[in-house]
């Protein structure tokens, strides 16, 4: 025979669900991406935007790999020798970083909010 009544609630307890983090995108890889996807569709090579942009090759290739944080005034030289403005490379990166980051904020929307008890 049981100890509970028949009516009487019990507490089922569940094993917390464990919540993966989601990793934002960084916005240096994002920009980086978007200039390395505009120089490879205009193709051309890394040595001949970085002269046209005044910044050497290796720097423009960790910015385009994420790997720098490149200031305003070199981004603004890497657009202008791709024929684009500051506004243009970060209004794509903009709209790229939308795209990763939409995502994350569904699944953000679909993690538990704490403990869920059952009564029986």
């Amino acid at each position: 025979m049981s100890s509970h009544a028949p009516n009487s609630a019990r507490v089922i307890p569940l094993r917390p669900v464990p919540v993966t983090p989601v990793r934002e995108p960084l916005w240096r890889d994002v920009v980086g991406d978007v200039l390395r996807r505009e120089r490879v569709g205009q193709r051309r090579t890394l040595k001949d935007v970085a002269e046209a942009a005044r910044i050497s090759v290796p720097y423009l290739s960790e910015v385009e790999r994420g790997r720098k944080e490149a200031s305003s005034e070199v981004l603004a030289a890497a657009a202008r020798s791709l024929g684009l403005g500051l506004g243009d490379v970060l209004s794509l990166a903009r709209d790229e970083l939308t795209r990763r980051s939409a995502p994350s904020r569904t699944a953000a929307a679909r993690r538990p909010m704490g403990e869920v008890r059952l009564a029986a």
